[in-house]
């Protein structure tokens, strides 16, 4: 823990989070110094490739990665109560009182031989122990219900394996919500989802966001889902931050190549496209042999005008004239400017 007060009154703040794991083959840093802060009542969209280190933050942040070979440093503070030096135990009860997550896989994030509706119970009655089990069985419908599972009373008693994947999905966002969390961490929502039930999950989050008056942690790969629900953006490549400020300035000013990459890879629904999607080049590094410098110079078709300083000097996130939007990039802002202009945005 590196401080004993919060550092603001946001009601999540993340700190200098790392997350290292030790294996057989070296060090994995999967996280590497994150720094975010959420209010309540807004949506943080937390965006990057693959094995960019998203999840890990937010199992980071859950308290879920309490294991011998992971170390974890840094400070996450929930509602001005530090959760990397607390007690196991306070984090178990602050999971799903205070804090709760939709994981990606409904499916395999449920027991298959238990009940949609035992499950839902289990987690009420974990966090309300005087609740006798008609009036956690109540509750559990009520949740079902509103989360639109139709024939919720006769539903509650169905086994996941009877559920679609976007029924799956609703009743894994009713367990989540079934203690009213303060924060929501939604982990790849809507993957492996057609396009209707996408946006029927993402209109649900939305909401019931406005009914419980969470804040929202929403981790994908897929900036139409952000575009949708954030309020502002975290940009993540090999661990670190590459790029954080509000949606609107992502999408209209992005300031990192990594950024533009992502952009210009997203089909765009709002113009006529007459090339072919872009694709970033080369693949992610790996987490256990990072490369010096910027991680990204690798695949950045800019690097070569930086001087050197991409391929030796890891850059640190700076304000671009808004100073709620930084930028993790060795690129001069005026340079930056004028490759948006002139060679990126012609392309988005």
């Amino acid at each position: 823990m590196l401080g004993g007060a919060p550092p603001s009154d946001a009601f999540l703040c993340v700190r200098g989070l790392r997350i290292h794991f030790d294996t057989d083959d070296g060090l994995v840093k999967a996280v590497d110094g994150i720094s975010f802060e959420l209010e309540r009542g807004r949506t943080l969209g937390i965006v990057g490739e693959s094995g960019s280190g998203k999840s890990v933050t937010s199992l980071g942040i859950m308290g879920l990665l309490r294991s011998a070979r992971a170390r974890i440093s840094g400070e996450v503070w929930i509602d001005g109560e530090e959760l990397i030096g607390a007690d196991a135990d306070r984090v178990r009860r602050l999971r799903g009182q205070k804090m709760a997550m939709i994981f990606q896989d409904p499916l395999t994030s449920m027991h298959p031989f238990y009940s949609i509706g035992a499950q839902i119970i289990e987690a009420y009655r974990a966090h309300h122990p005087d609740a006798g089990k008609k009036e956690a069985r109540a509750h559990a419908v009520e949740m079902l219900d509103r989360v639109g599972i139709p024939q919720p009373a006769s539903r509650v008693d169905d086994y996941p394996h009877q559920f679609s994947g976007g029924m799956r999905q609703r009743a894994m966002i009713a367990m989540s919500l079934v203690n009213d969390p303060a924060l929501l961490i939604a982990d790849e929502p809507t993957t492996a989802l057609d396009v209707t039930v996408q946006a029927q999950i993402l209109d649900l989050i939305r909401d019931l966001q406005k009914e419980f008056g969470s804040a929202v942690v929403i981790i994908t790969h897929d900036l139409g889902v952000v575009a949708e629900l954030a309020d502002d953006i975290l940009v993540m490549y090999a661990g670190r931050c590459v790029e954080k400020g509000p949606a609107e300035a992502i999408f209209s000013t992005p300031q990192h190549p990594y950024t533009w990459g992502l952009l210009a890879s997203m089909p765009r629904m709002n113009r006529e496209r007459q090339e072919r999607l872009l694709p970033i080049t080369g693949n992610p590094p790996s987490l256990i042999r990072i490369p010096p410098g910027c991680p990204f110079h690798p695949r950045c078709p800019y690097a070569d005008r930086t001087g050197g300083s991409s391929e030796t000097v890891l850059p640190e996130l700076v304000a671009t004239t808004d100073p709620a939007h930084t930028v993790a990039c060795h690129l001069a802002p005026e340079e930056r400017r004028r490759i948006f202009t002139e060679e990126v945005e012609p392309r988005l």
